[in-house]
């Protein structure tokens, strides 16, 4: 099978779907892999490296779209659309509950297009979402406390404090993966951590994870009011897979905190869990809202680019290589894990979630993914 690795386009969108490395196993598959040139440039990887792994440079990225199969990262932005086609494979991360009019262009041009994100294993993990929560996870702890710096617009406090002082109030909203991630973070830079969640035996969980350095409380609309207002950063890690991401902080809830205060929203791929968020990008990260600050960038992992190619090929290629081998169709009716990630086909949509979010009518997927 011809496998595409197109350059990503997003802004300051390093990454790059596929590792030489990856490509080598791909090829010794007895596969054609064409990768853009420079692709893999942001990541550290030359086209050099990938020639010498058997893959094949193309220098248009018309031409590596031009593939039975291609695998991104980001999600095709609009001048990607007329790539799009019958017949072509996608398989990356979509978000499509926050993007209505990439969903309808999918539907339109009758791609197949399956979703890292709703890639679901037996036990309700998600394999191929967790190592960029992990990574989205571990830096914004990490944005937070640059931006509670007082030269780029925060209050002026230092996480850990130092003696005499207070150390900064972290709150994270959401203890799934990138929850997780973001509260060990925040207790190494030596941060006071609540966490809070719906599950407790999820909290349970996490209070033996952590030896109970971090508080943690159930979710209630209260209980995160009270917590947002004494808050120097809010991490917001709210995730409900494959669909918009609930609003769990409002705008009320913000306008009691403290001037300089940062709020850090990695749900924005699937629409954001506070009142008010939008994308941000790299080059510009952050905007006010009342006195605090929004840090809301759609591609956190990015910014760690060579660190996150290795860990999302590390998770994507075993998934890879089935497409490749088998075709889509087998793939994902052989395997009940990858089926959870197909998304469209032929104009139909088989993400109830997307469905609902866009007044749409989605169908099961065993209906179509038959040998």
């Amino acid at each position: 099978m011809r496998i595409g690795i197109p350059a990503e386009v997003k802004d300051n969108e390093r990454r790059v779907s596929l590792t030489p490395a990856g490509a080598r196993e791909l090829s010794r598959a007895g596969h054609q892999v064409l990768v853009q040139h420079g692709a893999g440039a942001g990541a550290g990887f030359g086209d050099e490296d990938y020639v010498a792994h058997g893959a094949v440079i193309v220098g248009e990225a018309q031409q590596a779209w031009d593939a039975e199969l291609v695998v991104k990262v980001k999600e095709p932005i609009p001048s990607e659309y007329d790539f799009l086609r019958e017949g072509l494979t996608l398989f990356t991360y979509l978000h499509l509950a926050a993007d209505e009019p990439l969903t309808s262009r999918l539907l339109s041009s009758g791609t197949t297009s399956i979703a890292y994100e709703t890639v679901r294993a037996a036990d309700g993990s998600l394999p191929l979402l967790a190592p960029m929560s992990e990574i989205a996870g571990r830096l914004s702890s990490l944005v937070g406390a640059y931006h509670l710096m007082s030269a780029h617009g925060g209050r002026g406090v230092l996480p850990g404090g130092v003696a005499g002082t207070r150390p900064a109030r972290v709150s994270v909203i959401g203890g799934g993966v990138a929850g997780e991630h973001a509260a060990a973070n925040a207790l190494g830079l030596g941060a006071q951590v609540t966490l809070v969640d719906v599950s407790l035996p999820r909290l349970r969980a996490l209070d033996v994870r952590f030896g109970g350095r971090a508080a943690t409380l159930v979710s209630t609309e209260s209980a995160i009011a009270d917590l947002v207002g004494e808050s120097d950063l809010v991490i917001g890690a709210a995730l409900i897979p494959g669909a918009r991401a609930p609003k769990l902080v409002t705008q009320q809830m913000v306008a009691t905190m403290r001037p300089g205060s940062v709020l850090v929203d990695i749900a924005i791929d699937q629409g954001g869990c506070f009142e008010g968020s939008h994308p941000t990008t790299h080059r510009d990260p952050v905007f006010p809202v009342h006195n605090a600050l929004y840090y809301c960038v759609a591609n956190m992992p990015g910014a760690v680019a060579e660190t996150s190619t290795m860990a999302l090929t590390n998770a994507t290629l075993p998934y890879v290589l089935r497409l490749a081998d088998a075709g889509w169709r087998v793939a994902v009716a052989d395997d009940p894990v990858l089926a959870g990630g197909l998304t469209t086909h032929g104009g139909t949509l088989f993400n109830a979630a997307v469905a609902e979010a866009f007044g749409l009518t989605a169908v099961e997927a065993p209906a179509i993914a038959a040998r």
